[in-house]
């Protein structure tokens, strides 16, 4: 992509921002679960099945705690949630890790803040927390 396009972005950024501000902090629903995904194009939530899930949890969280510019916004012993910014722009993106005990789950999710598009950083973000949580367990 050019200066022209990368700026013509930018300004679209901006302009969704502000006929659509931005996605709040995430929640979990009624059922306990994390929230689904408001905007499908900038948000992927999934749920791993594991038989070591405590094991996995803290691992999980390890990497997550590990990746460049987050900052952790809360964390007990079934959840965490942080704030992974975007290396030129500074975008907000939450990641949240629930682990769910009853069903043996683990759900992550990873979600703009702003805007209606994410060009993909955050399923590539599961996929590399997955990946690199294969390795560590």
């Amino acid at each position: 992509m050019n200066i022209k396009g990368s700026r013509l972005l930018v300004l679209l950024q901006i302009i969704i921002i502000l006929l659509i501000g931005s996605n709040s902090a995430m929640a979990l629903d009624s059922s306990g679960n994390l929230s689904d995904c408001l905007i499908k194009t900038n948000c992927i939530r999934v749920e791993w099945s594991f038989s070591n899930l405590n094991e996995s949890f803290d691992a999980l969280v390890n990497i997550a705690s590990s990746l460049p510019r987050v900052t952790k916004i809360e964390s007990n012993q079934n959840y965490w949630h942080g704030v992974v910014r975007s290396f030129v722009f500074r975008f907000p993106d939450d990641l949240e890790i629930l682990k769910i005990p009853s069903k043996k789950i683990i759900q992550v999710k990873s979600a703009s803040r702003i805007g209606v598009g994410d060009l993909g950083v955050n399923q590539k973000r599961i996929k590399d927390l997955y990946s690199e949580l294969q390795k560590s367990i």
